[in-house]
This record gives structure tokens, C-alpha cells and sequence, in this order.
């Protein structure tokens, strides 16, 4: 890593969400969504996030948590159903945009569902947008409007095909 570079996903390992994990995993949302949509009480929505992945994994979702090699902090996350290939959470702490963090939780997600991810993402999140067309998305319709009611595009990848398609 060269100097003044931001923390790396290269050292990083991806497990399964343990119970002992909450507290980090809800934090790193929360500052996440803060840096991303500071308008948004996101710290309101801890108790709803943890609802939610609880009910998702439930039904047969998997979360898988990055950490980083080097410190065991807990880098990021992904929410993803392999059956469905809804991929419902994908979240990297505010101090890895942009270290490949992402993309390292997105090659996780892509094995647990090899045929196709689909998503939902903030219709004004223009970083998340690029960042998924770059790794092969493309956008199928509209989503429904989010919790803070701005609305959403859904997106997908296929397997075997360069955009996407």
C-alpha cells in the first residue's frame, strides 16, 4: 500500500456473520449510509436493519463479513439470497471507498449466486450506480421508493455475458 493510501481489501478474509458481530456490522451501516445520504437519520434504522437481515437470513439469505487482514476490523458486508440472487446489502465502512473493499465482497456474493445478482439501488447514488456498471450491471426498471422515500433503480448481472445481458 503507498503512502496515504486508505486501508486495502487485498489482506482481507470474507466469513459468514457471526452473532458477535452485530455491533460492528450495524456501525459500519450506519456510518456508511451517514456519508452517503447525511440527510438520513440512519442511526433511527439500527433496530430495522437488524430485523431485516434477520428475517432475510431466515428465509435463506447468507451475510458475508469482510474484515481486514491486517487490523480485524470489520470492513464491509454483503446480504445475498443464492437461491434468488437478491443481493438485498452491500456496505463498505466510509473509510474503504474505493480500496477494492467492494469488489471483494461483490466476488463473494458472486459465488454464493454464479448465475445472476440482482439489486436495488438509490436512484441518486451515482457512485453505487458506476460502481456496479463497472463490474457488469445494467439496469432492468425501476425498484420501489426507499425508506427515505427516494426512489430506486433495479439492476442486474448475468453470469457469462460482458455487460450483464
Amino acid at each position: 500500500m503507498s503512502a496515504g493510501a486508505g486501508p486495502s481489501a487485498t489482506a482481507a478474509a470474507v466469513r459468514p456473520r457471526a452473532d458477535g458481530d452485530w455491533p460492528a456490522l450495524v456501525d459500519l451501516w450506519v456510518a456508511s449510509w451517514k456519508a452517503t445520504f447525511a440527510d438520513v437519520d440512519f442511526d433511527a434504522r439500527r433496530e430495522w436493519l437488524v430485523q431485516r437481515l434477520r428475517a432475510l437470513e431466515a428465509a435463506g439469505a447468507v451475510t458475508l463479513c469482510l474484515f481486514d487482514g491486517a487490523s480485524g476490523a470489520m470492513a464491509g458486508f454483503v446480504t445475498i439470497h443464492p437461491k434468488t440472487g437478491w443481493l438485498d446489502q452491500i456496505c463498505i465502512g466510509p473509510d474503504r471507498f474505493g480500496t477494492g473493499a467492494a469488489s471483494a465482497l461483490l466476488a463473494a456474493a458472486r459465488k454464493a449466486s454464479p448465475r445472476r445478482i440482482g439489486l436495488d439501488v438509490t436512484a441518486d447514488n451515482a457512485r453505487a450506480i458506476r460502481f456496479y456498471e463497472r463490474q457488469g450491471f445494467r439496469e432492468i426498471g425501476e425498484g420501489p421508493r426507499s425508506l427515505s422515500g427516494r426512489a430506486t433503480v433495479v439492476m442486474e448481472w448475468r453470469a457469462g455475458t460482458k455487460d450483464g445481458r
